[in-house]
């Protein structure tokens, strides 16, 4: 596939995945907050994981740039640095959490497009347009061993999707042009990650026909445009005060279990009636309470510039946090709206906002009170791989920080189905020559574990001590960790020999630094299933 093209000079993308290149850089554009914009996209790009080199070439920019923008990155814990690699971590959907709560569509709709895909035993998705092309804002999945592997924040061409001709039907002139000045520049759509390159470009006219057909039906058919074997229908949710499409609902499933016209004559109608109480919802949705703001980051910028130094990239962290004032209840912003929620001067948020609009992340709202929203591009920012993370995969760099701090082995354990066992998840081990040795996927019984007894009890703040009731000389120290809701959905442990600590000093010396670590996973997973169910295993 051939790679995209940067500015070597910015690193930026030298053409946007959606379509051709806009404006040239506008000379207020904070050029540190558009080298981190590239950065997260390329991590993005390659499913959240990079070395230093590969983003150094990916970019376009000098190592020294690369490694002081990943630094400032990883302070705000939108990154991981992992020896010569970086990873993205939970904390950056806080980026893509402020779309989705600022649009508003994600937490009045999931529910019934969950209720659809459980009613028909089929994937179900949500899609909003960008441009020309589709973003997803919420997937519905059956696992099966065919199963839908589209992500929140996922981009396809418009042309390639059931829920592209009917955006299309409400294009102006200027989005048709856009769109086949795209095709002409991408025929293959190597510029979309999220999809197959297409081995046989279709002719302009293919997608105007099932524009039109759309237009006139009211649903679509995507019949195995995507890749062979998938097949989609798809109708319209549409805004009750405007009467435009505010997104598109689509079951989705394998020709192994329904053809196009299959899936039309059977699904259809329990599609359509979802749809239509989709728009009751947001027809009797009561207005959004705005919801607490950011409070001192500028502050908190200038504390880490101060202790850093040259390490910290200011402008990129304050530039990053701009896309946090918004959320529900703050969908449209003005320039003074920005600048309280974020602390930050005029100044420096008009520059940001100058900015963010130039990468395509902010968009005008009204031209009459000179508001901004947020774009369904924010999403590009390190949502779809972080979107697919389990609690394991968010736990695991917690427990390895843990182990070498206390230097004894640490593990995450779930209840089975049962309730009456235990099931390991996570594992940090220590090189101890005198260890204990559980790996992953370990089933115990509940009652006789530290774990367990965190996991039944589901008490508040608590944490329970074993002391040799599974096995002679090993101690172990379990707090819960709990969701959004404050549900325990797992817990964590410190496992050592009795020669080692007494239970006093477990108590002590471990329990501090245990419950530190379970706070952090608690932020890690609260950012990263704001708007979907995180799986516990």
């Amino acid at each position: 596939m051939p790679a995209r093209t940067t500015n070597a000079t910015h690193g930026t993308p030298a053409a946007d995945p959606a379509g051709p290149s806009g404006p040239a850089e506008p000379a207020e554009a904070v050029t540190p907050l558009l080298r981190g914009i590239a950065v997260l996209r390329e991590l993005t790009e390659a499913d959240g994981t990079l070395s230093l080199s590969a983003l150094e070439r990916a970019t376009g920019l000098a190592r020294s740039t690369v490694d002081r923008v990943t630094a400032t990155l990883a302070r705000m814990g939108y990154v991981r640095l992992d020896g010569r690699d970086v990873a993205l971590a939970p904390r950056l959907a806080e980026l893509g959490n402020a779309y989705l709560a600022a649009l508003r569509l994600p937490a009045l709709l999931s529910r019934r497009a969950d209720a659809l895909a459980d009613e028909l035993d089929e994937s179900v998705s949500l899609a909003v347009a960008d441009r020309d092309a589709i973003r997803f804002i919420h997937q519905a999945t059956r696992r099966r061993a065919m199963s839908l592997s589209f992500r929140i924040g996922d981009l396809l061409p418009a042309e390639r999707t059931a829920p592209g001709p009917l955006f299309a039907a409400e294009w102006t002139s200027a989005d048709w042009h856009h769109w086949h000045t795209r095709r002409a520049s991408d025929p293959h759509d190597t510029a979309f990650p999220a999809v197959p390159p297409l081995p046989h470009p279709t002719p302009d006219e293919d997608f105007t026909r099932r524009t039109a057909r759309a237009a006139a039906d009211g649903w679509a058919l995507d019949d195995q445009l995507i890749e062979p074997g998938l097949v989609a229908v798809s109708a319209p949710v549409r805004d009750p005060r405007t009467g435009r499409v505010a997104c598109v609902a689509s079951v989705v499933s394998h020709t192994s279990r329904h053809t196009a016209a299959g899936l039309r004559d059977d699904l259809l109608p329990a599609l359509l009636s979802a749809v239509s109480s989709m728009e009751d919802t947001l027809r009797t949705a009561p207005p959004p309470e705005p919801g607490p703001v950011p409070a001192g980051l500028a502050v908190w910028t200038g504390a880490s510039k101060q202790e850093l130094g040259r390490g910290f990239v200011e402008s990129l962290a304050r530039g990053l946090t701009v896309l946090t004032a918004f959320g529900e209840g703050r969908s449209a912003l003005t320039l003074t709206d920005v600048a309280k929620a974020t602390g930050l001067s005029r100044a420096t948020a008009r520059r940001a906002l100058i900015t963010h609009e130039y990468a395509g992340l902010i968009t005008p709202s009204s031209a009459t009170d000179r508001t901004v929203t947020l774009t369904p591009r924010t999403l590009s920012l390190g949502f779809p791989p972080l979107s697919r993370l389990s609690l394991p995969q968010i736990a695991r760099p917690h427990l390895e920080a843990l182990a070498a701090r206390v230097h004894e082995s640490t593990s995450m354990a779930v209840l089975s189905d049962s309730g009456k066992e235990i099931q390991y998840t996570a594992r940090a081990a220590t090189s101890r020559v005198l260890s204990a040795h559980i790996t992953v996927g370990t089933r115990l019984p509940a009652p006789a574990t530290a774990l367990g007894r965190v996991l039944l009890a589901d008490a508040p703040q608590g944490y329970a001590l074993t002391d040799g009731e599974l096995e002679a000389g090993l101690r172990s120290l379990a707090v819960p960790v709990r969701d959004r809701a404050g549900h325990t959905v797992a817990a964590i442990d410190v496992t050592l020999h009795a020669a080692r600590r007494t239970p006093e000093s477990c108590v002590e010396e471990l329990l501090p630094a245990l419950r530190e670590t379970a706070t952090a996973i608690e932020a890690d997973l609260r950012a990263a299933g704001r708007f979907r169910t995180v799986p516990p295993v």
